[in-house]
């Protein structure tokens, strides 16, 4: 499937002045642990700073690497590296990040990111991709799971109300879906399979599958 254009038009008679982008992907590196890379990339476009000039500018370019341990979303390894900044010093504050090492990227992590680099103590924008990151993490824990659906790894056994709330607890009261006294939530506990996912229900159409082959990749 072709890479989708997902950024709107801009308006008639608008001048782009500024890009910026986010990127986040998951490796699975083991059925236990797996690597979650962002970037955050800033770009001016060519000509906008220095006339006549063809190439855009990149003001910022950072990349972080996790990596994080599955079920436990504990991050046991920091890799921070500045490629474009606008000083000299930026990089400075590149080893603070290794303070990430021991915390779960799930509850409270936006919070504690704030509190160990909020203001003169981190840089905004390593903030700003940490907290793109962090729910990416959590999306990835479903890919995991459905890895062991698949046959990668054995499968986790969901069938006791105690095992199916492990299976979603890091999602609870994240959103208004996930209120924990909504109806899916309440529907999960007592052992009503979820909705097949939108996206996959689309794509079946599209394959000419029946939504019941979602139920082997359960898990």
């Amino acid at each position: 499937m072709a890479s989708r254009d997902y950024f709107p038009a801009a308006p008639a008679g608008a001048e782009l002045i500024h890009t910026r982008n986010y990127e986040v992907r998951t490796y699975k590196l083991s059925p236990d642990k797996f690597l979650l890379r962002g970037v955050v990339c800033d770009e001016k476009p060519a000509g906008l700073y220095i006339p006549e000039d063809p190439e855009p500018l990149w003001v910022h370019h950072m990349v972080v690497d996790l990596e994080i341990t599955f079920p436990m979303f504990e991050i046991v390894s920091v890799y921070v590296e500045f490629k474009e900044r606008p000083h000299t010093h930026c990089t400075d504050i590149e080893p603070d990040y290794q303070k990430l090492v021991g915390l779960s990227i799930a509850r409270g992590f936006n919070n504690k990111v704030k509190e160990l680099f909020g203001g003169p103590r981190g840089c905004t924008h390593i903030g700003a991709l940490l907290a793109a990151m962090a729910p990416v993490a959590i999306q990835s824990g479903w890919s995991m799971r459905v890895g062991a659906a698949m046959g990668t790894q054995d499968a986790p056994n969901i069938s006791t109300e105690e095992q199916r709330k492990r299976s979603y607890a890091m999602n609870l009261n994240t959103c208004h879906i996930w209120d924990e006294n909504g109806d899916m939530v309440r529907g999960i506990e007592q052992g009503v399979p979820m909705e097949v996912p939108l996206w996959i229900s689309k794509r079946f159409k599209e394959l000419g599958r029946e939504d019941s082959d979602w139920d082997k990749f359960r898990g």
